[in-house]
This record gives structure tokens, sequence and C-alpha cells, in this order.
């Protein structure tokens, strides 16, 4: 397959919200209640916000297309959190199910990790449900560590997860 990876640009809000609510429909069940996950997966919802963020330049976005079709997105900014100053934060990777566990995933993340360290960020870090076993052991094969932080979200407990980033030749 060919594989591409580019910024989002304006007219890509319809791939990014449905990538987005197909991979929380398949990756969340069980760990959301089923009314929250029915709330957040709303396409209508999704595409707005996308939209918004588009329009407004919020962010950094990736698309991943695979011979053409978008399969993967990611966003990434300044930590929000006060507790996360002066890091970057992945604030999303999702990835259709359809195609998981067959590297797309960890392209993505290269490419994010990289942009996120030209941008001259020393650490990156990401909020992650602490009942998504998945999505952790991918964070931790890429070197993420738990920082102890947690928070609520959705009605879960979220875990921050961090990684140091080179800054030179390593």
């Amino acid at each position: 397959m060919d594989v591409l990876i580019r910024k989002v640009q304006p007219g890509d809000e319809n791939s990014l919200a449905y990538i987005q609510t197909e991979s929380w429909k398949a990756a969340f069940r069980g760990i959301l209640d089923d009314e929250t996950l029915a709330r957040v997966t709303k396409l209508d919802r999704a595409t707005a916000m996308y939209r918004r963020l588009l329009e407004e330049g919020k962010g950094n976005g990736y698309l991943l297309l695979l011979d053409g079709v978008p399969h993967c997105l990611a966003f990434w900014d300044a930590a929000r959190d006060e507790a996360l100053s002066g890091k970057a934060e992945i604030i999303a990777i999702h990835s259709l199910p359809g195609n998981w566990r067959k590297g797309y995933g960890g392209q993505m993340m290269d490419r994010v990790l990289s942009d996120i360290s030209a941008a001259g960020y020393a650490e990156a870090a990401l909020w992650v449900f602490e009942k998504n076993a998945r999505a952790r052991a991918f964070y931790e094969a890429r070197g993420f560590r738990a920082s102890g932080l947690t928070k609520e979200g959705l009605g879960a407990v979220e875990m921050c997860y961090v990684r140091g980033l080179c800054q030179s030749d390593c």
C-alpha cells in the first residue's frame, strides 16, 4: 500500500471526524459507558469540531492516507494542562480499526514526534484511558511512560504518559 502523511487542511474535516468516531467506537467500547460513547461519536459533532479547528488553524494536524484514502489522524500542540507546561501534547492519534496493528499508527507517531522535536520541545505528553490496554501498550512500545498524573475524562480515568525527545543526534 502507498502511504502518504500530510498536514491537515481545510476540507479534511469530514475525513478527520469519520476516522475519530469510528476509532472511538471500536477502541472505547467497554471503557466509556454506552450513552457517553454514543454522544461523543456523533459524526456531525466531530465534523463541526474539526471544521472549527481547521478554520482557526489550531494545533498541528496530520492525516495518513493509504492508497489515497484517509486512514489515520494525529494532532499535537503545546500542552494544555498547567502541570505539563513546557511540554508538547499529543492530543489525538486515531486510526480506522480495519488496519490496526499494521504499523500505520507507528508511522504517524514517528512523524508527530519528529515534528514536535523539530519545534524545539524536549518532552511530549499524552493522555490515555487507564483501561485502554491496547493504546497503553502502543505508547509504551514507543518509549512513553506513565507520569503518575491522572484525571477524570468522560467518566473514566485518564493517565498521563510522557516521553523525552532527542534534540540532537541520538
